[in-house]
C-alpha cells in the first residue's frame, strides 16, 4: 500500500505557533515526505484551502480568546486578586486618625490657654496699676473720655470677632483685634476697680482664681455634658439682662447682692460650658480647632465677669 492511500487525519495545529499561514514545509526535517502519523493538510489532494485569517485561523472564527496564544514554555502568571494593576500596598490599609485628632485638639487647647494667660496678665496688671498707683487713678479720674473711648473700642472689636469669621480666623488680623479688645477691657476693669479698696480687689482676685480653677477641673473630669445646655443658658442670659435693667432703677443692697450672685453663678456655668466646647472629645458639641481666638475670647469674658460680680458682692457686703 502506498503512503497516499493510507487514511490520514487532519494535521494538528500547535497553538504556540502563532503565524502558521500554510505553504511552509512541515518542521522536523522531512523535506517533501509525508508527515508522520496523520493526513496531509486539507489543501492536498486537489482541494483549495480555506483562506487564513491574521491569527492562523479560518475566517469567521476570529482570533483566539484572550489574546495571542502563549509561546512554548511560557507560563501565564495568575491574575491579580485586586483587578488590573492591583498590588499590595501596605499603606492602603484603613488608617486610624483618632491619634491625630487628639494631637490637634491638645495643641488647640494649649494655644487657647496660652492666649488666655496673656490676656489675664494684661488685665490684672492694669487692675493692679489702677488700684495701687495713685497717679494712674488720678489720671483716669481727670480724663473720663478715655473710659468712653475704651468702651466703644471694646464693643466694636468684640462684635467684629463674634460676628465675622474672617476677622477671628485670619492672622494677624485676629491677634490685632484681640489685642485691642484686651487693652480696652483692661482699662475698663482698672477704672472699675478704683471704686474698691485694695484688699477687696485682692480678695476678689483670689476667690476668682480658686473658683475658675475648680470649675475648669470639674469641666474636664465630669461625665455630664454641659454643651447641650446652650438654649437654657441663652434663656437665663435674657432673664439676667432684663433683671439688670430693672436693678438700674431699683437701687438697694439686697437687689445688688441678688443680681451679682445670679451673674456670678450664670458665668460660672458658662465657664464650664465653654471649657467643654473647647475640649471636644465625647461631648455632643465642640468648637473647631481653627477658632482658637473665639475660644480664648469666650473663656476670658467668663473669667472677667466672674471677677467683676464677685467684686460687686464683696463691695455690697461692705456697704
Amino acid at each position: 500500500m502506498s503512503w497516499q492511500s493510507v487514511p490520514q487525519y487532519p494535521q494538528y495545529q500547535d497553538p504556540n505557533q502563532q503565524y502558521n499561514y500554510g505553504g511552509y514545509p512541515p518542521q522536523g526535517g522531512y523535506g517533501g515526505g509525508p508527515p508522520q502519523g496523520g493526513y496531509p493538510p486539507y489543501a492536498q489532494g486537489g482541494a483549495q484551502p480555506y483562506p487564513q485569517g491574521p491569527y492562523g485561523q479560518p475566517y469567521g472564527q476570529g482570533p483566539p480568546p484572550g489574546g495571542y496564544a502563549p509561546q512554548p514554555g511560557f507560563i501565564q502568571p495568575p491574575p491579580a486578586a485586586g483587578g488590573y494593576g492591583a498590588y499590595d500596598d501596605p499603606e492602603s490599609q484603613p488608617k486610624n486618625f483618632s491619634f491625630d485628632d487628639q494631637s490637634i485638639r491638645r495643641g488647640f487647647i494649649r494655644k487657647v490657654y496660652l492666649i488666655l494667660m496673656g490676656q489675664l496678665l494684661v488685665t490684672f496688671g492694669a487692675v493692679a496699676l489702677f488700684v495701687f498707683h495713685q497717679g494712674t487713678k488720678d489720671f483716669a479720674a481727670k480724663n473720663m473720655w478715655l473710659f468712653w473711648v475704651a468702651l466703644g473700642v471694646m464693643l466694636v472689636t468684640m462684635l467684629c470677632m463674634a460676628c465675622c469669621d474672617s476677622v477671628r480666623r485670619q492672622t494677624p488680623t485676629n491677634f490685632i483685634f484681640l489685642g485691642l479688645f484686651t487693652i480696652a477691657q483692661s482699662f475698663l476693669m482698672g477704672v472699675t476697680a478704683t471704686r474698691y479698696a485694695p484688699n477687696e480687689v485682692l480678695l476678689a482676685v483670689g476667690i476668682t482664681a480658686a473658683v475658675c480653677l475648680a470649675l475648669t477641673l470639674f469641666a474636664m473630669q465630669t461625665k455630664y455634658d454641659f454643651t447641650m445646655m446652650g438654649g437654657i443658658l441663652i434663656a437665663c442670659m435674657v432673664v439676667f439682662l432684663i433683671f439688670g435693667i430693672v436693678a438700674m432703677f431699683m437701687k438697694g443692697k439686697i437687689i445688688t447682692l441678688v443680681y451679682a450672685s445670679f451673674g456670678a453663678l450664670l458665668f460660672s456655668v458658662y465657664l464650664i460650658y465653654d471649657t467643654q466646647l473647647m475640649m471636644g472629645g465625647d461631648h455632643k458639641y465642640s468648637i473647631s480647632p481653627e477658632e482658637y481666638i473665639f475660644a480664648a475670647l469666650n473663656l476670658y469674658l467668663d473669667i472677667i465677669n466672674i471677677f467683676m460680680y464677685i467684686l460687686t458682692i464683696i463691695g455690697a457686703s461692705r456697704d
